[in-house]
């Protein structure tokens, strides 16, 4: 019998000009972190002709120019990078701790989680500042950090009917995930609290607040209707 683990990484051509390389099935830290040691890796001996890489939870999709490079040319690239790939990143994660208001107007789904979770909106609050979360992607707007790390506990689905209007700051839930919303936009996350803190600025460098691989805590604000 094939082991599964023994199929990955798996590399699947998508169209004639990107290939995508997946790592997993299931949502691990362990998992994320090679997606994104094999993307550093990359971008320090790019080969002409690649355009860009995205990296996700559990793949990492190279986009190249089809009149530069074939195939083969991608795969031997890749087999030699991922073959040579360090254990360790360089760069060691930022510790970022993000103040939250939870509740009220700037939690209005916070009730909700709650009473699906069968729990107080205080205990809601415990378990959602007690872990260290991952980045384990960016993407959705510029600056929107996907966070691995969510007590299961808290899991909960997304809204039936998105909003049209959720503005920046607004901590959510939805699913496995948590995150932040770094502008005003739609969306469809459950709304539990919201950050004072700036995850995206055009107009300053670096844009971004946070990065993958980096780590967060969430920690209660003053004024939070909830502790």
């Amino acid at each position: 019998m094939t082991n599964r683990h023994n199929l990955f990484p798996r590399f699947s051509p998508v169209g004639d000009s990107a290939l995508l390389i997946e790592f997993g099935e299931v949502l691990s830290p362990a998992v994320n972190k090679r997606v994104h040691l094999l993307d550093d890796w990359l971008r320090k001996a790019p080969l002409p002709g690649v355009m860009t890489w995205v990296p996700g939870y559990a793949s990492l999709l190279i986009i190249y120019d089809p009149l530069k490079l074939r195939m083969p040319q991608i795969h031997e690239w890749l087999q030699e990078r991922w073959s040579t790939c360090p254990e360790r990143a360089d760069r060691h994660p930022e510790w970022v701790e993000v103040p939250v208001r939870y509740g009220g107007e700037d939690g209005p789904d916070l009730a909700f989680v709650a009473d699906f979770h069968h729990l107080t909106q205080a205990e809601v609050v415990a378990r959602h500042t007690a872990p260290v979360y991952r980045v384990g992607m960016m993407g959705f707007t510029p600056g929107f950090a996907y966070l691995l790390g969510l007590n299961p506990g808290l899991a909960t689905p997304r809204l039936a009917n998105p909003r049209t209007f959720v503005p920046a700051g607004s901590v959510g839930i939805a699913g496995a995930q948590t995150g932040i919303y770094p502008m005003d936009s739609p969306g469809g996350w459950q709304l539990i609290g919201k950050t004072a803190r700036v995850l995206f600025d055009r107009d300053h460098e670096p844009h971004f607040l946070l990065s993958p691989g980096d780590e967060v805590r969430f920690v209660v604000a003053e004024g939070s209707m909830v502790r």
